[in-house]
């Protein structure tokens, strides 16, 4: 059974993105069927569909190969599984530099990255934060941690403490707790991308607890929609279709997972800065990018930013991002310019 990530990024993916699948039958005038394969990983589910002759699928074992491979992201990058690679390097005491693999270097050095490109606004150290403010698997706080108590737990976390050289990671403080659920299920989504294009099929749609990659077209010829779901806890609604073409699509939000306390809302999303839940009006961020990974990451970076400065920040780096804010009025929604030819 596949254990899950750190609760923050599976919630998110799964409750701040609907997608409009079809499930049509085969298109006898074009010849080629909509292969559906699902199954459970990380803590959610897993949809891929797969454009072409679904006996060929069959032969090739693609089901196969996406259960082997989604077993080996979990036995790398899970914080729920004792024994893996990521659980043993937390759990170890030691700074010394340990050998990684090639998959948790290749997240551990994008998550590095965009922890510099965005000022530390994403921060996969930022683990006993979430659980001090009652997001992680203890119970939740009866009251707001205490300024003491969260200025020393704060003082356990940072990505400056956090080092990757010659394939090998480290941490200056024995209690630095990496988790990278952050984007590892973005990353979970290319290397399936990736699996299903090396056996041949050019049109498809991959998504993972609501991260999503796709190329090409559908059975009957026409590009894959995707619906961004309207910001609301009271229903399931659709806020806009986008067309995202040969891209990932990535969404943030902050408006289901949240407590109240003495009449405060307290989001899930920290800010590394603070050591606090984020407060402004900015309640999701939708990026598309080639990767998944990188917009996984991305959307969760911005969302910690605010209106303001994650919209100067998208522009600044030519990003095609959405971003939905809360008004007196409802909900005003905003995009970048790179955004716009994705709109339906």
């Amino acid at each position: 059974m596949m254990l899950m990530f750190l609760r923050l990024r599976t919630w998110l993916g799964l409750l701040t993105l609907a997608f409009l699948f079809s499930c049509s039958e085969s298109d006898e005038r074009v010849g080629k069927q909509e292969v559906l394969l699902q199954g459970n990983t990380m803590g959610t589910t897993y949809t891929v569909k797969l454009i072409g002759d679904e006996q060929d699928v069959k032969d090739k074992k693609v089901h196969q190969q996406i259960e082997t491979l989604l077993q080996q992201v979990n036995q790398e990058m899970s914080t729920y599984i004792p024994d893996s690679e990521l659980s043993r390097f937390n759990n170890s005491g030691s700074a010394g530099a340990v050998a990684v693999s090639q998959g948790l270097e290749r997240v551990v050095s994008e998550a590095i990255r965009l922890g510099k490109l965005t000022g530390g606004k994403l921060d996969v150290t930022v683990g006993p934060l979430v659980n001090l403010w009652g997001f992680g698997p203890e119970y939740r706080p009866e009251t707001v941690p205490s300024d003491e108590l969260l200025a020393s737990t704060k003082a356990k976390t940072g990505l400056d403490k956090l080092s990757l050289s010659e394939h090998k990671l480290a941490k200056a403080i024995p209690s630095l707790y990496v988790d990278l659920s952050t984007i590892a299920k973005g990353y979970g989504v290319d290397m399936v991308a990736e699996l299903v294009e090396r056996n041949g099929f050019d049109n498809y749609l991959v998504e993972i607890g609501g991260e999503m990659r796709l190329k090409g077209f559908k059975h009957n010829g026409s590009l894959w929609h995707v619906a961004i779901e309207k910001p609301v806890s009271t229903e399931r609604a659709v806020q806009q279709i986008i067309v995202p073409k040969d891209n990932a699509v990535a969404t943030s939000g902050d408006y289901r997972i949240y407590f109240e306390a003495d009449g405060q809302r307290f989001s899930h999303i920290i800010d590394p800065d603070t050591g606090k839940p984020i407060n402004h009006k900015l309640v999701s961020v939708t990026v598309i990018h080639p990767s998944s990974m990188t917009a996984d990451g991305l959307s969760t970076a911005m969302m910690v930013m605010g209106e303001k400065q994650a919209m100067a920040f998208a522009e600044e780096n030519d990003l095609a991002a959405l971003f939905i804010v809360k008004t007196q009025d409802g909900f005003e929604q905003q995009s970048t310019l790179k955004f716009v030819q994705f709109l339906k």
